[in-house]
């Protein structure tokens, strides 16, 4: 918690400057592509691990699928779960994220720049039409990121269940599914830690199950072999 109120702190002119910016962006859109708008976000992102002394290494992006669109399914450990793709991740991506969080303070900002989805989970009819958003999104190319755990309460290097439903995006899109194992993330902002000191994260990207490898599987059989995967790569590393 206090290396949050630390980044606050001293980002706090960057955090105006890119707050009236966002508001800029929206107003002339037309100005501002997806590319133009993710090297902001990622600005944004390096000045943040650069203030809270935060370092994330990245491992296997060349597992990374080179052209067209493909969803990311990673653990969730905190917060900066997200930055840690996205610092990592140089081609623009975005989010899924649940409708109640991305109003959050800083978040709201962050998912219109990066024009994220947004999941109401308390509405049946909110949650199909985010998924045929991002279907209709990554068969034309865009990259997203999804936590198929849904929360990240006490998580820490630990997995919780995979929501199968959660890969239906990527199913009904038939786009690459890459694996994201995310390492110490949860130290970062972690709301007992009373810590200033530098630390350290890992995301792993593995290796993608392309359309022809998973085609005949079932939702929940996907999800517990994208969990088994993640969970070993965790293993390994942390």
């Amino acid at each position: 918690m206090i290396r949050l109120i630390w980044v606050i702190l001293v980002s706090f002119p960057f955090i105006m400057y890119y707050s009236l910016k966002v508001s800029y962006i929206e107003k002339h859109g037309e100005a501002y592509d997806e590319a133009r708008r993710y090297k902001i976000a990622r600005h944004m992102v390096f000045i943040m691990k650069h203030n809270g002394g935060i370092r994330t290494k990245a491992f296997g992006i060349e597992n990374l699928p080179a052209d067209g669109g493909y969803v990311m399914f990673a653990n969730h450990q905190g917060k900066y779960d997200t930055l840690g793709i996205i610092g990592s991740h140089s081609k623009p991506c975005t989010i899924l994220i649940d409708e109640k969080r991305s109003h959050l303070v800083f978040a709201n900002g962050f998912i219109k720049l990066l024009k994220g989805c947004r999941m109401d989970k308390s509405n049946l009819r909110g949650q199909v039409k985010a998924i045929y958003q991002i279907i209709e999104e990554v068969r034309a190319g865009r990259r997203y990121i999804v936590f198929p755990e849904g929360g990240y309460q006490n998580n820490h290097n630990k997995l919780q269940d995979f929501l199968p439903g959660a890969f239906k995006c990527a199913i009904k899109a038939k786009s690459p599914i890459v694996p994201v194992a995310i390492i110490n993330s949860y130290k970062v902002f972690d709301l007992k830690s009373l810590s200033l000191l530098p630390v350290t994260t890992q995301v792993h990207y593995l290796k993608p199950l392309y359309y022809d490898e998973y085609k005949e599987m079932s939702s929940a059989e996907i999800s517990e072999k994208v969990k088994s995967m993640i969970d070993k790569k965790i293993v390994e590393c942390a």
